[in-house]
């Protein structure tokens, strides 16, 4: 994540841009957001194909969800150590 001055610089610099480069820069932002949540959704369908040649069984979209709090949860306790 980006730090605090690294945002400040970001922001002083957008700042200084005319309206229409500010909404170039916004479009390219919502890019890079599809592409890592793309990557995200490709990651678990690999996950998944893995699982199926391997035999194993499914999982439900609820036990999918239930993993994904898990990791989320075990990430937000290991920041705050």
């Amino acid at each position: 994540m980006a730090g605090a001055n690294q945002k400040r610089t970001l922001i002083e610099k957008l700042d200084q841009l005319p309206p229409e480069r500010v909404a170039e820069v916004e479009d390219f932002v919502d890019f890079l957001a599809s592409k890592a949540r793309r990557r995200a959704a490709q990651a678990i369908l690999d996950g998944v194909k893995r699982v199926a040649k391997a035999g194993g069984k499914p999982m439900s979209m609820d036990e999918i969800q239930a993993e994904v709090n898990a990791v989320r949860r075990a990430h937000k306790a290991s920041k705050r150590a």
